[in-house]
């Protein structure tokens, strides 16, 4: 056991010999220290502190050796601890300010993660239990308009959608609901073209487009429970692929993902079917558009992500061990992958499950996390006082951004 300048780290070998390590963070002063109760029986660690509670089970995690994966959040157990989750939902990445927003369900917030560490540290969270303006009951997905400053969260057991202010994370009052008899508003995408919203709502099987400026609404898609084209049986998951003018839609209990048109969601075509072979889908839940237009689902209970071509030809499956992928996010500026399973969120680096997904450019150094800036950093001074003419003195930047994106 040691003690560190943010908590308490406990190291205990599994029941397999392997070592664990759990950081407990205090939110009291620092000067003040919160010395939690651990006990251990078998497989399953009981840990209290203060008003919080949480149960980790030890065992098999295929994820954690996954060597593709940058960082892990969360446990596999439920914990109300910040940084901890009760059912990670929908996720997005603020890649302007390098965060990642996460949907903590049954905690009844959202949480707010840097993405500039390897670390995935906790920096906010916003919202609670409750059916008042600003209070949330089983929230599960989440958008963000940079063009309006805005963060929607689909406050689904309120069946309502809320909005918070993306630069200082306060609550706005403006609240979607009222005449538009939401089933279970379930996740939205945003249409910068146009400049609408689309938000689909799971139980009344379809598509609602409001305008992005007021929130207003202007159109629906759907609405009949159904299997041909344009038909929906629990609507989930969707993304804008703006370069196409399209919109990528999990038709979750159809077992498909739909593609329809951005400019009034027409059906284009549809791929997947219910089965466990590649390319094919049980119960997709989340999707998302890479920055080559490739279409990555969280293909639920085949347990693994999935990745196809812009026009549904299957490329790669990311295995999940034993957990469920719900929801799956991609940030352009800095090659990440986030899906969220179970109570944990895991981050992928995109080149290594999928390679040539990501390369840098001079545009993008300033998205680089912090050891990479500082590692450059550092390179750029050491060569400002050797020999003008040795190797290292010659490597540009920008080659050195390229070679540390691959470590």
């Amino acid at each position: 056991m040691c003690v560190c300048g943010w908590g308490l780290v406990l190291f205990f070998p599994s029941f397999v010999g392997s070592l664990v390590s759990l950081l407990v963070r205090c939110s009291l002063p620092c000067a003040l220290w919160c010395v939690p109760l651990v006990s251990r029986s078998h497989h399953l660690i009981s840990l209290s502190l203060g008003d919080y509670h949480c149960e980790i089970e030890m065992g098999d995690d295929a994820l954690a050796r996954d060597p593709r994966i940058k960082l892990s959040i969360g446990t596999e157990q439920r914990c109300s601890l910040d940084g901890q989750f009760d059912r990670a939902a929908g996720l997005v990445f603020d890649h302007h300010r390098g965060l990642l927003m996460v949907v903590d369900s049954q905690n009844h917030r959202v949480q707010v993660f840097s993405c500039d560490d390897d670390g995935g540290s906790f920096v906010s969270r916003f919202g609670e239990k409750g059916t008042q303006p600003g209070q949330l009951r089983n929230p599960e997905g989440i958008a963000i308009d940079h063009d309006h400053d805005r963060i929607l969260v689909m406050d689904s057991g309120n069946s309502r959608a809320q909005s918070w202010s993306l630069s200082d994370q306060s609550f706005v009052p403006c609240i979607v609901s009222g005449d538009l008899g939401f089933g279970d508003p379930y996740n939205v995408a945003i249409d910068k073209h146009h400049r609408r919203t689309i938000i689909t709502d799971a139980l009344n099987d379809r598509l609602v487009f409001l305008s992005s400026i007021d929130l207003s609404f202007l159109f629906e898609v759907g609405g009949n429970e159904g299997s041909q084209p344009g038909e929906f049986y629990l609507p989930t998951g969707i993304a804008t692929d703006d370069d196409r003018h399209r919109i990528i839609v999990c038709d979750t209990y159809n077992h498909r993902v739909q593609v329809l048109s951005l400019i009034d969601g027409s059906f284009l075509f549809e791929f997947g079917s219910q089965c466990d072979q590649p390319g094919h889908l049980d119960e997709p839940r989340g999707v998302c558009i890479d920055n080559h237009g490739r279409i990555i689902v969280a293909d639920s209970y085949n347990y693994q992500l999935q990745a196809f071509t812009h026009e549904g030809h299957h490329i790669s499956s990311f295995e999940c061990g034993d957990e469920k992928p719900c929801a799956v996010a991609f940030d352009e500026h800095r090659g990440l992958i986030a899906f969220s399973a179970g109570n944990r969120v895991h981050v992928i680096g995109a080149n290594q499950w999928l390679p040539d997904t990501f390369t840098w450019h001079p545009d993008r150094h300033r998205y680089a996390p912090s050891w990479m800036k500082q590692a450059v950093s550092t390179m750029t001074m050491i060569r400002s006082l050797i020999d003008e003419c040795s190797a290292m003195s010659m490597i540009p930047n920008e080659l050195l951004f390229e070679i540390f994106s691959f470590l």
